[in-house]
């Protein structure tokens, strides 16, 4: 006959005395094979228990090849009785994802006849996928709604193992029995709600999952994924958009009926702003060009104080196209950020690749380019000057 395991028929034991059978490797991990666990093993969408064996962490549970291992961190575990700890805020996590997730499948089967292809319970945010396409909000919205109601209810959350032929004879939500499945089945009921093959761990009581959130809906191939936090995981979630609110409010010097309005018109504000920028730059492109082209000189340079990249960049194209023979040095701080750009005429006659990559090394920074136009980015400009030296060379020297 098959054992039934502690994690089944306990989920709210959080130590056991255990003897440890066996400990070995698998690869670069090392685990413990045990009469009896309290920790459950990854599978059927809930991630695995974490716990301590003898004061080792074990961060890793699985069943393979007929048998559960339990990976420990660090150190060593002796073969004989110990005691084996549960990382119950991780355990009572997913007891409550996991009744959620069964209360919102069984309440969109229900109500709207969705039937669920999967689902996973997530580190922060679980999923289940539906078989629907593009539900209507206000659906989605009834189904939390009733979801919450059922949690509110206090309905008792129960297990029980039965035979196939008993199975056959009962009405259960399932999507279906392993493939190499034999022996007793294991069911969880919520009274009047639900009887779903599972072998996870759940609360005793739905009033236990606190509350559902539907956070997302998205298609999902051909059907909809619902992306939902529950259990304390809400209340948690809950404090983090609240003190981030706050942050918000203190920010913008508003309240909460009016973050959105005056989000919005910072926004627009912003928007406003960026218009006008782009105006003065058309104005100003041209006036800068004109002054890089004064007299006869074959190099010129110049540090454009207050300008940011995209402006900085035109201007060097703009001098490109009408410099011929020339070549110039353009050098800018934006954030605290050094930007160079090196940029010649159609017969400049540099290898800006090859000046452009010693300019680099110089001021320790790297850029990139093509024949007329190269540009870079350093942490400084301390040693603008040596770097001003060295193309002035170039050009001086060039064939």
């Amino acid at each position: 006959m098959k054992q039934i395991l502690s994690y089944e028929t306990a989920p709210y034991r959080k130590e056991l005395e255990v003897e440890v059978l066996e400990v070995l490797r698998d690869g670069n991990r090392v685990y413990a094979l045990l009469d009896d666990t309290i920790l459950y093993p990854e599978g059927g969408g809930q991630p695995c228990d974490h716990g301590w064996l003898s004061g080792v962490r074990v961060d890793d549970v699985r069943k393979q090849d007929g048998e559960i291992r339990h990976y420990l961190v660090a150190g060593e575990v002796a073969v004989g009785k110990v005691l084996l700890e549960l990382d119950w805020p991780r355990r009572y996590d997913h007891m409550q994802q996991h009744t959620a997730q069964h209360l919102l499948s069984a309440v969109a089967l229900s109500l709207f006849g969705w039937k669920t292809r999967a689902f996973h319970l997530g580190e922060d945010v679980s999923d289940i996928d539906l078989d629907v396409a593009e539900p209507p909000a206000e659906d989605v919205r009834a189904l939390e709604d009733e979801v919450v109601a059922r949690i509110a209810a206090a309905k008792r959350v129960s297990t029980q193992r039965v035979s196939p032929e008993e199975y056959d004879a009962l009405e259960v939500r399932s999507r279906g029995l392993p493939a190499d499945h034999s022996g007793d089945i294991r069911l969880v009921e919520i009274e009047g709600v639900d009887v779903n093959t599972c072998g996870g761990t759940h609360v005793g009581m739905t009033s236990e999952v606190g509350g559902v959130k539907i956070l997302r809906v998205e298609p999902q191939r051909g059907g909809t994924r619902l992306s939902w936090i529950a259990g304390d995981r809400l209340r948690r979630r809950l404090a983090q958009h609240e003190a981030r609110g706050a942050e918000l409010r203190a920010v913008l010097d508003t309240g909460d009926d009016e973050l959105v309005n005056v989000c919005r018109l910072k926004l627009e504000q912003l928007a406003a702003e960026r218009r006008r920028r782009r105006l003065l730059e058309e104005r100003l492109v041209p006036k800068l060009v004109e002054d890089l082209l004064k007299g006869e000189e074959s190099f010129v340079e110049r540090h454009l104080d207050g300008v940011e990249a995209g402006l900085l960049r035109r201007v060097a194209e703009q001098f490109g196209k009408s410099a011929a023979e020339r070549v110039a040095f353009l050098t800018c701080l934006v954030d605290d950020r050094a930007l160079f750009t090196l940029v010649q005429g159609e017969k400049g006659g540099l290898d800006l690749r090859e000046t452009g990559g010693r300019v680099c090394e110089i001021l320790g920074g790297r850029g990139g380019g093509s024949g007329r136009l190269f540009q870079g980015k350093a942490e400084s400009l301390s040693r603008r000057s040596e770097a001003l030296a060295f193309v002035e060379k170039q050009v001086r020297d060039r064939a």
